[in-house]
């Protein structure tokens, strides 16, 4: 066990009740116990204080309480080789019930592990160059980029080293292992805002500056960004960071929030709360105390969004190579389907995988010549497709009630069927985003959604039963969160509901119109009296 570290809020008697948890014992000494005492011991002898802390080992007990975890692997930047592939798929098949999950942060995420099996898993994924540590709990988790670092012809700069230098600064660090909650990072230089910036705790964005009458290119940085009950769009700071400045700042930030973020309520502790207090003048003022003085803000280099997506086969930066975008339904797959992702990419590809923020995948380094037989692989044609249907391939979803104990309905199956049975029924050409969630901690991001659905339950004659909130109007494209419509459907109308809202907006819109900009022409007021309309009894 590390030398215990002297806190400066260590002697605050107002701390919230996991602080005091954290200052007993740092969350990252729960490794070496469940190495070399509760993987051996089993499940009996974890003690309950520590249950909490496995989240700095990356495992969450999962719903039910009987024994079973969670685990999210970091994949950094959202780019794996196929050996790593290979090694989660076979992960996945000895101790995960066959499942892998894709998640919104580009993670891999597992479910039915046991403790015995976990020093063996952290075995693999070190012998892979991966780790599940700090992907859970109050640090600084998953570094979210853009997969197509390196070859996307719309990035200003390759952000792979970047990532891999801030992956190195902070992982298993303890000056930075006891933050006042989680903390999320993103890093990407295309400039469609793949790494969805407004809604991370601190985020770097492509931008460039004459500096003594040489043109550089580097980064600006926004803080404070969120979702969960009370979301917050991140603040853009006026300063321009180099790229070789990117982790100074980054641990400049990341040391305003340990030392002065909020301990007292877990429900306010974000980053998000101490910029909204402070005000993004006085949070560069700050940091500029600890890092030292950085340019002005320069030009911004980002030019809309994209979402996340990638679908189809594209032309690299580098000629004569492609890279293909592949839809993986609601970010799920078992070891199989992962194994011959990693065939794909190493016999049509350079060996290397993307995972999305979309909870979906690419290719990449597809030379010109095997464009049409990668078109043909029947795992290309049948399941992981290159142009899907629309709600299939615009749908996202949380884990739900299957296996997360926060949540209250499910989601992961119900999504994929929603999605299904809207592509059945609506013909629609034009990208709808609708992402479900079953609680308001937003793992699936309801917030940013065209259409976001929110899980709830609904008292009725034969008891309760499961029913979703709905918001319409989401986007990072003109950033805003969707808004609340006085709407709550139970599952059984969900699917007919949508469809017919969905073809209301088909009639009113013009044209190429997304979703949320029609929401935003037509105003919520319309389109609440649609959804009246809908539900107004035959």
């Amino acid at each position: 066990m590390a030398e215990r570290k002297q806190w400066k809020w260590a002697a605050d008697p107002s701390l919230n009740k996991m602080e005091f948890t954290k200052l007993e014992k740092d969350g990252l000494d729960v490794i070496e116990t469940i190495v070399n005492t509760y993987s051996k011991e089993g499940f009996a002898s974890i003690e309950s204080s520590d249950m909490d802390r496995f989240k700095w080992a990356g495992v969450y007990q999962q719903r039910p309480k009987d024994g079973h975890f969670m685990m999210r692997v970091r994949i950094p930047g959202g780019i794996l080789s196929s050996e790593q592939a290979r090694v989660l798929a076979n992960i996945a098949a000895d101790y995960g019930r066959d499942l892998v999950d894709v998640t919104t942060r580009q993670a891999v995420q597992f479910h039915w592990l046991t403790v015995e099996s976990l020093a063996d898993i952290f075995e693999r994924l070190a012998s892979a160059g991966l780790s599940s540590f700090e992907s859970c709990g109050d640090c600084p988790r998953q570094i979210m980029g853009n997969p197509l670092a390196g070859i996307d012809p719309h990035e200003v700069l390759d952000t792979r080293p970047i990532v891999a230098e801030l992956e190195k600064f902070f992982l298993l660090n303890r000056d930075f292992s006891n933050l006042p909650r989680k903390y999320k990072i993103s890093v990407s230089a295309n400039i469609h805002n793949a790494a969805h910036a407004q809604i991370n705790d601190l985020a770097f964005t492509p931008a460039k500056k004459v500096i003594a009458g040489e043109e550089v290119i580097g980064f600006h940085v926004w803080v404070g960004g969120g979702l969960s009950a009370k979301p917050f769009l991140a603040k853009q700071l006026d300063v321009f960071v180099r790229p070789e400045d990117v982790v100074k700042v980054a641990a400049g930030v990341t040391t305003l929030y340990r030392d002065f973020g909020y301990r007292q309520k877990r429900t306010h502790a974000r980053l998000k709360f101490l910029v909204a207090d402070w005000g993004p003048e006085k949070f560069k003022e700050q940091l500029l105390e600890l890092v030292g003085e950085l340019e002005p803000g320069g030009i911004d280099l980002t030019a809309g969004w994209n979402g996340g997506y990638f679908y189809g086969i594209h032309e690299q930066r580098q000629a004569g190579l492609n890279y293909a975008g592949l839809s993986v339904p609601v970010g799920r797959m078992n070891a199989r389907e992962l194994n011959e992702l990693a065939r794909l990419a190493d016999e049509y590809g350079d060996g290397t995988i993307g995972t999305c923020n979309t909870q979906n995948v690419l290719i990449r380094n597809i030379p010109e010549a095997k464009v049409a037989a990668f078109r043909n692989e029947p795992m290309i044609v049948n399941r992981f497709k290159l142009q899907p249907n629309t709600f299939v391939g615009y749908a996202v979803s949380c884990t739900g009630t299957e296996y997360c104990n926060l949540a209250i309905v499910e989601t992961k199956e119900r999504m994929r069927s929603l999605a299904q049975y809207l592509d059945d029924t609506v013909v629609l050409e034009t990208p709808l985003r609708i992402h479900m969630i079953g609680c308001p901690n937003s793992c699936g991001q309801r917030q940013i959604a065209d259409i976001g659905l929110q899980g709830a339950l609904v008292k009725t004659a034969d008891g309760m039963v499961e029913a979703f909130d709905i918001f319409v109007g989401g986007t990072l494209e003109e950033p805003q969160f969707n808004r609340k419509l006085n709407a709550r459907i139970t599952v059984d109308r969900l699917g007919p509901f949508l469809a017919q809202l969905i073809t209301l907006y088909k009639v009113d819109r013009q044209e190429d119109e997304p979703y949320w900009r029609y929401v935003e022409r037509v105003g919520l007021s319309h389109i609440q009296a649609q959804v009246d309309s809908i539900l107004q009894p035959a």
